[in-house]
């Protein structure tokens, strides 16, 4: 049996575990999803007619979602290896986690330093029960799994899982990919970063994405679909996502369309229109 076969064996018995509890979580099927709206672009099966529905409705405003969604994980892919490779980073607090899509982000930092810790945090329950059920980690390392909304910082640094799994007073790397598109002004989101960043120590990093329409005003149109759903979306400027990154020393090229960022040539060809998606990292000084 093939890993990609244990895996749909156990996702299948998750499924049939939720199915099977007295009193089962609410998933909310007939409501898109923005987590399983991004795992049917990434082509996976966690996600229901809903999300399919409003995903081809975002695809017919932005048909290029799908590349925006596979090279926003290729992005994670370099991000991670360079923080545990080149600089060596063993911690890593991931929010926003998304539904599991391997390479996953412990699997890239353990592929790289066995002994790297992560802890997932994400506040749906689909998301963690599935990480739950499919994200084991390395017997040198750790994994955990937080239920928490980005917006309640304190719940995250005082965590048990956080505190249980990272050592807080050596440097760990944040990653936000892919999430404050979704948090919108009203909400403070550069206020949410600055304290998640406030609270670590010199030498960590922040690794960050987030889709933008300055290449294409389609992606308006994108968010209305998703907001018309319930889904808050906000794609913000270059300079806005740079905004992040205050106080930071900015990780050369900086902030760029993300298949830019430190290519490693798999997206030989792709446009800037095409990706619609900034991403940068930055060190704590």
């Amino acid at each position: 049996m093939t890993d990609a076969d244990e895996r749909d064996l156990a996702g299948g018995r998750w499924w049939q575990s939720l199915v099977e509890e007295r009193n089962p979580v609410d998933l909310k099927t007939d409501q898109p999803h923005s987590a399983r709206m991004y795992d049917y672009f990434l082509g996976g099966k966690d996600n229901f007619p809903a999300d399919r529905e409003a995903a081809e409705q975002s695809l017919a405003a932005f048909p290029n979602l799908r590349v925006v969604a596979r090279e926003n994980r290729a992005f994670l892919a370099r991000t991670v290896r360079y923080l545990a490779g080149e600089v060596g980073i063993r911690q890593f607090l991931d929010i926003g986690t998304g539904i599991p899509t391997s390479p996953n982000l412990h699997e890239i930092a353990q592929g790289v330093a066995p002994d790297a810790r992560v802890v997932y945090a994400d506040n749906d329950p689909i998301v963690l029960t599935h990480a739950r059920a499919l994200l084991t980690g390395t017997s040198q390392g750790a994994t955990a799994y937080l239920d928490v909304d980005v917006r309640d910082v304190e719940s995250i640094l005082g965590s048990a899982e956080l505190r249980d799994t990272l050592d807080v007073t050596k440097p760990v790397a944040l990653s936000l990919i892919a999430l404050f598109h979704f948090v919108p002004d009203s909400d403070d989101p550069y206020g949410i970063v600055r304290r998640l960043v406030d609270a670590l120590p010199t030498g960590s990093y922040l690794a960050l994405s987030h889709v933008t329409a300055d290449e294409d005003p389609g992606w308006e149109q994108v968010a209305e679909t998703y907001r018309s759903r319930g889904i808050p979306l906000q794609p913000r400027t270059r300079e806005q996502v740079g905004r992040f990154f205050d106080g930071l020393e900015l990780v050369e090229p900086g902030v760029q369309v993300v298949h830019r960022w430190r290519p490693d040539g798999t997206a030989a060809g792709l446009s800037d229109l095409e990706v619609s998606n900034y991403g940068a990292v930055g060190r704590k000084v």
